[in-house]
């Protein structure tokens, strides 16, 4: 153990956090962090500059978010503050590292996204939120659509050279899409082969390797392929993951490459594989091209979904004990779960109406016409059967139970989901997807309205009519 690596732990040891972030461990051990990226916090103990930008959807106006303090935690209330009265999405997720890899919204590639271009999704500044050590902060939420990259990136492995990586995410928000993923990438968003990609993959994807179990795992994305170990299927030792909060960890090098894992909030890393490359061609040597992905794939695969709290990359072959201590600094942290709702509370049973509040339209209500969602104007001397249209029983969220899901009156069993980036009415399937899609929770009202706002956290804003619009709830009509 370097001597340097010695102060470092030294410090950490005797609860000093602020003198010993992520990236000063590593550099200590001689594998400096390239990119260095968290809504959550500060990975520097002398960081005090922007660890994200939001823009908010009353008018477009974009701010910085830094930590309270060098080396701490981010400014959450803030955030709170900038965006009150309306939505927020993360535009920007700055590299602390000084290299400038900052990450923004990833374009078309393989893959379109649903923005316009083709551009992906970005997610909901409100979508993930935690505490560390009591104090809020908010990850990313990543949902089918959505995803960060750069593709001009300074200091990233090129090659068969070596690197290391972490990344901290919600293990229980994941699906078997492709591919959730944080790390080295194509820098044209394309499928350029195998081996030319080196990147934290989590979720159940079994089309390529797999883990232990029924998933998720913790596995590499080495394009074409999630590798849990030599073999391009399954490795035992790859174990389904548990823990809320995930330390996942992959480093690699000429013909050596290792996956770790552990619970983030306590506890110890282990290590699933350490060994030599895959056998199957091309990944030995590799041919890393250095861009830097985050909740997609190398050609902008966007069906995964997971959230996103913290990671880096380095440069060089991380020591065990070197990311050791990075696991003993992520546990002191005390990353913690927090309500997912912030307004007015519902009651399941209850049955409610949703009222557009947009300036203007604000004598429609959320409705359906078969299974299309839609809004309606809507008034007391309105049909019977109108009403019922636009009539929602409160449910307990069929996929967090947190939160909420609405049942429709004037079809029982059938439930607002989110499909194919627009709302529909749907069967309850029970599947893990539809449970998901139909599971909303709730946050202060929008536009300085002093009713409810109902978003999903998997959406960006929503939009009907080409416009941004809130719902409100009343009791009825």
């Amino acid at each position: 153990m370097s001597s340097r690596l010695s102060v470092a732990l030294s410090l950490l040891a005797t609860g000093s956090l602020v003198a010993a972030g992520p990236c000063d461990l590593y550099s200590a051990g001689g594998t400096p962090c390239i990119a260095a990226h968290s809504t959550t916090r500060a990975l520097y103990s002398a960081f005090s500059g922007s660890l994200y930008q939001v823009k908010r959807g009353s008018d477009d106006l974009t701010t910085n978010i830094a930590p309270i303090s060098a080396g701490g935690v981010a400014n959450a209330a803030a955030q709170d503050a900038f965006c009150a009265s309306t939505t927020c999405l993360i535009t920007v997720i700055y590299d602390q590292s000084g290299n400038g890899n900052h990450l923004t919204q990833a374009p078309p590639g393989g893959f379109k996204g649903p923005e316009a271009n083709g551009f992906d999704n970005l997610a909901s500044a409100t979508g993930a939120p935690v505490t560390l050590n009591g104090q809020k902060a908010y990850g990313v939420f990543i949902s089918p659509g959505t995803g960060y990259r750069n593709n001009k990136v300074s200091g990233s492995a090129i090659g068969d050279a070596a690197e290391g990586m972490y990344a901290i995410f919600d293990g229980t928000h994941y699906n078997g899409g492709c591919c959730f993923d944080y790390g080295n990438a194509e820098t044209n968003s394309l499928d350029t082969g195998n081996g030319h990609m080196e990147a934290l993959y989590f979720g159940t994807n079994s089309n390529w390797g797999s883990g232990s179990g029924s998933g998720p795992w913790v596995m590499a994305d080495l394009e074409n392929g999630l590798f849990s170990g030599q073999s391009s299927k399954q490795n035992t030792a790859d174990p389904t993951i548990t823990y809320r909060f995930l330390n996942s960890v992959l480093k690699g090098g000429p013909n050596k490459w290792a996956i770790k894992g552990g619970n983030a909030a306590s506890g110890s890393l282990s290590t699933y594989y350490s060994g030599v490359r895959p056998t199957a061609s091309g990944y030995n040597p590799m041919s890393k091209e250095g861009a830097i992905i985050l909740g997609i794939g190398g050609d902008n695969s966007i069906s995964a979904q997971g959230t996103f709290y913290e990671g880096v990359m380095t440069s060089g072959y991380p020591s065990d004990d070197v990311e050791n201590s990075i696991q003993a600094n992520i546990v002191a942290a005390k990353y913690a779960t927090t309500s997912m709702n912030s307004g007015t509370a519902l009651t399941a049973g209850q049955l409610i109406s949703i009222r557009v509040t947009t300036s203007g339209y604000d004598t429609r209500y959320l409705a359906h016409t078969g299974a299309t969602i839609n809004t309606q104007v809507i008034t007391s001397s309105s049909v019977t059967s109108l009403k019922q249209q636009a009539s929602w029983t409160v449910r307990r969220g069929l996929g967090n139970s947190a939160c909420w899901s609405f049942e429709s009156k004037d079809m029982p069993g059938s439930y607002i989901r989110h499909y194919n980036f627009v709302l529909q009415l749907g069967a309850n399937e029970n599947s893990k997807a539809f449970n998901e899609d139909a599971t909303f929770c709730s946050v202060a009202g929008r536009q300085h309205d002093s009713g409810l706002g109902l978003p999903n956290p998997i959406l960006p804003p929503l939009r009907q009519r080409g416009l941004h619009w809130k719902q409100r709830w009343n009791s009825q009509f």
